[in-house]
């Protein structure tokens, strides 16, 4: 459980809000590397528990101009774009995310697809999902 906490707190750390790399205030001053940390997402958890929790951080690549299939998460996706652009549709609003944006999903929303808007190169996400270990991370749309 403890090591979740860690897992899940450093990982909310390296994050940040909307696309944009912001300074968090609270780590002000911290620095262990040459290069100050950048916050590129961050979402309060309003899960009542975190026990029992699984965290998986999964690289989804798509092929040059590959489209994914309906489906659905049933628990929180955060997700970040390491190469390309990618169109997504969600819950019925499309929105294209760049290399170095971030996005948040609510679970259980309609994910109509995910497009590969390169002809020529592979995209990939870093997707992050955090939820009941017993629960998958994809599921068919129905």
């Amino acid at each position: 459980m403890k090591k979740i906490s860690l897992t899940l707190l450093a990982f909310c750390a390296a994050l940040g809000v909307n696309a944009q790399a912001k300074k968090d205030p609270k780590c002000a001053n911290v620095n262990v590397t040459q290069y100050e940390p950048e916050v590129i997402f961050k979402r309060i958890i309003t899960t009542p528990q975190i026990k029992s929790q699984e965290v998986k951080m999964v690289i989804v690549k798509f092929a040059p101009g590959e489209v994914s299939g309906a489906h659905r998460h049933p628990i929180p996706t955060i997700a970040y774009v390491l190469q390309g652009n990618i169109s997504s549709t969600f819950n019925g609003k499309t929105h294209i995310y760049k290399q170095g944006e971030a996005f948040w999903e609510d679970p259980n929303g309609l994910h109509a697809e995910s497009k590969n808007m390169s002809k020529t190169e592979e995209a990939k996400l870093l997707v992050y999902f955090i939820g009941p270990k017993e629960l998958p991370f994809i599921t068919a749309a129905k």
